[in-house]
């Protein structure tokens, strides 16, 4: 990673952990103080963020002011906190650890994760209805984070993923299923970016979907590749457990050599779909980079 993208990932990163903290509900607000600790606890957690980066980057090279990104880069990462504190429980993936620490069930308990992943939701939404955005922008960002999180976006996809343990997959039903489970709320993040564009064209926001369509994949094809060549320290949560759970992935189809190909032959069509764009889309061919360099 360039010192210029840590940099701006870095600053990024602080400014969307300050709008998700004015965001979430604090102790004395009037709730139960159990359940915004834990929703605090799965939101306030560190990780890539690599979706809210994905709406500021976006945003950023349609020149739109962060102020105007702050709610979308919020809602989408409330919407992926949510995700993930369902995916960790006993009902779903039974994991124990997440970004290094105690997945929120254990953490707290599995009725109150339950509940966090419920208020994590629908507040992504109430974010979305910010007074910095028009009627408009908020009415076709509402729209498309629920289409993509919804049964034909990432839930249908959990689904799949869950139905298909212990089956072989062919690679045509592999990437439709991870189409929808991962890429689906990649593709979001950055049609919320351009979104807050007021001016967006629907010929920018289909080069931009292109983009948006292949990391989505490469992000799931690397996700497999690291759970059979990393540690569980360094991906902060347990090593193999795909393999553990007989899940199908690209490595156990492809193989390991091939499934890294596939990886970077994706980001090169990423790459590709912005050289058409007349902006300046530096920052977001550095995150397609990004997302099959990381280690976690």
């Amino acid at each position: 990673m360039s010192a210029a993208l840590s940099e701006w990932m870095q600053s990024h990163q602080h400014r969307l952990e300050q709008a998700l903290s004015e965001r979430l509900p604090h102790v004395d607000d009037l709730s139960s103080a159990k359940l915004i600790e834990a929703m605090r606890y799965a939101s306030l957690n560190g990780g890539k963020r690599l979706r809210a980066l994905l709406v500021y980057a976006t945003g950023e090279a349609l020149e739109v002011e962060l102020d105007l990104l702050d709610a979308p880069a919020s809602a989408v990462e409330m919407i992926h906190a949510y995700s993930l504190v369902h995916d960790d429980m006993p009902i779903m993936d039974d994991d124990d650890l997440r970004r290094g620490q105690p997945t929120c069930h254990k953490a707290y308990d599995d009725a109150t994760a339950l509940l966090v992943g419920d208020a994590l939701q629908t507040l992504a939404f109430e974010s979305l209805c910010d007074d910095v955005l028009s009627a408009s922008q908020q009415s076709k960002m509402v729209k498309t984070l629920a289409q993509r999180s919804g049964a034909l976006g990432m839930a249908g996809g959990q689904a799949i993923d869950l139905e298909s343990v212990g089956q072989t997959l062919d690679l045509a039903a592999l990437q439709a299923m991870h189409e929808l489970k991962t890429g689906a709320l990649i593709r979001a993040s950055v049609r919320l970016g351009a979104l807050a564009c007021e001016n967006i064209t629907e010929t920018t926001l289909a080069k931009l979907d292109s983009y948006a369509h292949s990391i989505g994949l490469a992000f799931q094809v690397q996700d497999d590749v690291l759970d059979v060549v990393s540690s569980t320290a360094t991906l902060g949560k347990t090593q193999g457990a795909d393999m553990a759970l007989n899940k199908p992935t690209y490595p156990a189809l492809l193989g390991l050599e091939a499934a890294q190909q596939k990886a970077v032959d994706l980001i090169d069509r990423a790459l590709a779909a912005l050289d058409d764009l007349p902006y300046n889309t530096e920052t977001l061919a550095a995150l397609a980079q990004f997302v099959v360099q990381r280690k976690n």
